[in-house]
């Protein structure tokens, strides 16, 4: 759990949320909200396969 807490795109993509969390409340709903969702959610999608590519290449590597 930690490799994934304190890696740096999750962090990222844990703030580009928040923001995300916050246009959808306070701005339009319109076809750039759903845009804005699916871009975040792929940002999650190669933020978790980098850190677990990482993990596989830290365990080669031992």
């Amino acid at each position: 759990m930690r490799k994934f807490l304190f890696n740096g795109s999750m962090i990222s993509t844990i703030f580009g949320g928040i923001s995300a969390i916050q246009a959808t409340r306070q701005g339009p709903r319109d076809w750039k909200l759903l845009l804005l969702w699916v871009s975040w959610g792929i940002s999650l999608a190669l933020a978790i396969s980098t850190v677990l590519d990482d993990s596989k290449q830290a365990e080669i590597d031992r």
